[in-house]
């Protein structure tokens, strides 16, 4: 058991361009990951490369023996760290730009924090993940049947998930009243059952069935040796679960609809993210602030999709 597990996780392995293994699991400091959920090969998808469908900035601190998860709303306008400066895109696009690698180093930019680690999980191989440790039980916030998008038929309150039922409760969000924050909540609950499941006797006894589920689905900076460390002397900060959104208003770029976050906000995440890594506070500098700055009479937190300018270097609408 011992050999086939590090074999399936050191296949996974791939680093940060640019980066160097970090120590920080050895001497048990603060750690942050970065969950990026890809929507390749989900729900009949086919594309070998497509944008990322979820994103979860994850901090554990074994201090405060606390584990904080921030949630990036899909449609977020970010800039791309790819190499141009000025591809503003949403920050989902960032993954089809360049993969894990310029995902993280995008949302660093983003929230003005570094990254110790990622793990990319295709959203297709989610569903074989959750068969493989017996099916995850989630709380249905409300009933809803959305066909037409593959959201599956729901009905409120508690209940047991397969593979493919845990994939579509997961992603619904048109029949959301609360959008994509609504269905950002249901994908961390997705997550916490996961980790329950993987943790009990039952998915130890069947752990061939979930190693088969993470070959060629998952890709992270993680050895082997890394994740048992972190069970060995992280374990006790998973009793203790804080779960946040960015909070973003809608507005028109263009002819697309985006999510956009206040400078105020996006300084309270960092700070709260760089708190639990124990840095002191930074005052962000970043593209999306020189946006907002640009934008002075946009209209924060009405909801109405109103319009929102995109400037070049030289201060000229391009968007």
């Amino acid at each position: 058991m011992y050999s086939d597990t590090r074999t399936t996780v050191n296949n996974s392995f791939v680093q940060i361009k640019g980066r160097k293994a970090s120590t920080k699991i050895k001497a048990t400091k603060p750690l942050s990951f970065l969950l990026i959920g890809t929507d390749t090969g989900a729900l009949g998808r086919k594309e070998k490369l497509g944008n990322s469908d979820t994103m979860m900035v994850v901090t554990i601190n074994p201090k405060k023996k606390r584990t904080t998860i921030v949630s990036i709303p899909r449609d977020t306008m970010a800039q791309i760290q790819d190499g141009n400066k000025n591809d503003i895109q949403k920050i989902n696009s960032s993954f089809l730009a360049g993969g894990s690698d310029c995902t993280v180093k995008t949302v660093e930019k983003l929230l003005g924090i570094k990254l110790d680690y990622y793990v990319t999980v295709n959203m297709g191989g989610l569903a074989k993940i959750v068969d493989a440790v017996g099916g995850v039980d989630v709380k249905v916030p409300f009933s809803w049947s959305d066909p037409s998008h593959d959201g599956g038929t729901f009905k409120k309150g508690k209940t047991h998930l397969n593979g493919t039922r845990a994939l579509q409760f997961a992603r619904m969000r048109y029949q959301d009243p609360d959008g994509d924050n609504g269905r950002q909540r249901r994908q961390q609950e997705v997550i916490m059952a996961i980790v329950k499941s993987i943790l009990s006797t039952k998915s130890l006894m069947n752990y061939e069935s979930v190693l088969k589920s993470l070959k060629g689905n998952l890709e992270m900076n993680l050895t082997f040796d890394d994740l048992v460390a972190i069970a060995d002397s992280y374990r006790s900060s998973a009793k203790d679960v804080r779960r946040l959104q960015i909070k973003e208003t809608g507005a028109w770029i263009g002819q697309a609809s985006y999510q956009i976050p206040s400078t105020k906000e996006l300084q309270r995440i960092s700070d709260i993210i760089r708190g639990e890594m124990g840095e002191a506070k930074k005052p962000l500098n970043n593209e999306n602030v020189r946006q907002n700055n640009l934008n002075p009479n946009f209209d924060w937190g009405s909801g109405n999709n109103p319009t929102f300018n995109i400037y070049d270097y030289n201060n000229n609408v391009v968007q």
